[in-house]
């Protein structure tokens, strides 16, 4: 449905397993576009265009990145004409529903085998913030998540990071290993000549204390840098 313009044609006037609600019905939640997905969110458009052709425009403003979308805030959606306050409280719930579902794994206690599991458990957190913070995995001798902890919360250029609160949240959840990660709200996963410090900081301490570093990972768009996979871990 995306591949022409619906923004003129009334959603009443459609065929009725092109509605984006009656279709969902009849033929599952699977065979809708993303517009369409959206659309059953806003309910309507305005008086110039129908709520898929609202979510279409939504959509395009964000490159069709629904990553990027879940980055905009309620002020951003407002700026749409056909988008108030309740309709942007919407979008931002559902989205805020999608991220933490992706969240719930860690109940099965996931075993960490290399640097894309531990990806899959901490990006959901961090990929859309418009600042940085960082986290901590915690994992038993069986190299199985624990919990997952905050560490601290920064602004757009960065964190703070103090080692004794990293390691009191170690010691707490019994971790034998830790997986550390931060995000780089611009997109640049490059690491900084501070988080190389800091990750030569923190692993010197855990040799210390007996609890070994395994990996930091730097989050950013879809994409991550891993030290232990570039050779950087101590």
């Amino acid at each position: 449905m995306e591949n022409y313009t619906v923004k003129n044609i009334a959603i009443t006037a459609w065929a009725e397993e092109d509605r984006p609600r009656e279709k969902l019905l009849i033929k599952g939640k699977h065979n809708l576009s993303d517009a369409e997905l959206l659309g059953i969110l806003l309910g309507s458009g305005s008086r110039e265009q129908s709520a898929v052709g609202l979510a279409q425009d939504i959509l395009r403003s964000t490159g069709n990145d629904l990553n990027e979308l879940g980055k905009r805030s309620i002020a951003d959606y407002i700026k749409f004409k056909g988008i108030g306050p309740a309709k942007a409280i919407t979008i931002a719930a559902a989205l805020e529903l999608g991220r933490r579902r992706q969240l719930t794994n860690i109940k099965d206690r996931p075993k960490i085998t290399c640097s894309r599991d531990s990806y899959n458990l901490i990006a959901p957190l961090l990929m859309d913030l418009p600042h940085e913070e960082f986290w901590i995995l915690l994992l038993n001798r069986a190299n199985k998540i624990i919990d997952r902890k905050q560490v601290s919360l920064g602004g757009t250029t960065g964190t703070v990071v103090d080692a004794k609160v990293v390691f009191k949240k170690a010691i707490e959840g019994q971790a034998v290993y830790l997986i550390l990660a931060h995000n780089h709200p611009s997109g640049n996963v490059f690491p900084s000549p501070q988080d190389l410090e800091l990750t030569k900081k923190l692993v010197a301490a855990g040799h210390i204390l007996t609890i070994k570093i395994l990996d930091h990972l730097i989050i950013g768009d879809n994409r991550y840098y891993s030290f232990a996979d570039e050779g950087k871990i101590g």
